[in-house]
């Protein structure tokens, strides 16, 4: 990945014609959006919002609700075809996008076998995956070769949120994007640590949407539990706090005084990237918000820029 001066966005989601007339209801159901946002959407209005708002590159996803709906077989046709759209949209955009892969976790030999195929084949940037599938999450012991592989890998993980079956239309007019989201980005954090996958897997670089969702309000309760429960301290030798640290959090939705007053109280700024969440928000949320947060210009820069370049430099593949 070669890199500019300007704007490096990691979390920047794409809706490819296949994906999108396969899977019409579901996407557009799992988001409580103006569906134009999604059904017009196209590399030109893409790179148009990335020069409007100085982004040189942008690592593309699949939001929510992913490609994985029950069926294998259909989720790794699906992987395969926006896997396959994001490397095509790299070639002919040179330098403009990079991406991440979809894999149809739960489905592990479909997973493994879509990871080869995306790096050593397409030239992915690294793996997306959800924070939850139905109500399993990251750390389910179920999806430790995947988790496996990636470490080999040195990959770049970029966890997005959705809503677990547990949790969907638990209070009417509330819709999941609104909170649950935020929820389950910590319940894929705590799945992570507290399965041992985390440190079992030292070499994965996860990125973590939004900030981390509600983890920076409940880590010190979390590694209060921690402290006095020597079966779960083992797994925290440096403290929970360390670990957290360990990650990597884009601010989609997270440039507004309180919350990133929340995160960087816990958070070191080396460990924050630019994201912004198009096309479900617009780009200019993110750049006005951090504008507006009086940063020094090189913390500004550490997160447009810098961070990002030091991130994907670590996670080479092998």
């Amino acid at each position: 990945m070669i890199f500019t001066m300007a704007r490096i966005d990691v979390h920047h989601h794409f809706v490819p014609p296949p994906y999108l007339r396969r899977e019409r209801e579901r996407i557009l159901a799992a988001m409580a959006l103006n569906p134009a946002l999604l059904t017009e959407w196209t590399p030109a209005r893409a790179i148009e919002e990335l020069d409007r708002h100085d982004i040189s590159r942008a690592v593309v996803s699949i939001s929510t609700p992913g490609i994985w709906f029950g069926e294998p077989e259909a989720a790794r046709t699906l992987a395969r075809e926006c896997n396959e759209y994001a490397a095509q949209m790299a070639r002919d955009h040179a330098g403009r996008f990079g991406s991440f892969a979809a894999i149809p976790l739960p489905d592990v030999e479909g997973s493994l076998g879509e990871i080869a195929y995306a790096y050593d084949v397409l030239g992915a940037d690294g793996v997306g995956i959800l924070t939850s599938y139905d109500d399993r999450w990251p750390g389910d012991p179920a999806f430790a070769a995947v988790f496996d592989e990636l470490n080999r890998r040195r990959a770049v993980v970029f966890v997005h949120p959705t809503a677990p079956k547990c949790c969907r239309n638990l209070i009417p007019g509330v819709p999941a994007p609104m909170t649950e989201f935020l929820f389950d980005t910590t319940r894929a954090i705590t799945s992570l640590l507290f399965s041992g996958t985390v440190s079992r897997c030292p070499e994965i670089r996860f990125i973590f949407c939004h900030g981390g969702g509600t983890m920076t309000v409940l880590a010190h309760r979390i590694g209060t539990f921690v402290d006095r429960h020597p079966e779960h301290a083992a797994l925290f030798p440096h403290g929970l706090r360390a670990e957290l640290e360990r990650f990597s959090y884009d601010l989609a939705n997270t440039t507004n005084e309180p919350a990133f007053s929340a995160l960087t109280s816990l958070i070191p700024v080396s460990q924050l990237l630019f994201g912004s969440d198009y096309p479900y928000l617009p780009v200019g949320a993110t750049t006005v918000g951090l504008t507006e947060l009086g940063l020094e210009p090189e913390t500004l820069r550490a997160i447009e820029h810098d961070n990002a370049v030091r991130l994907f430099d670590a996670g080479r593949r092998v």
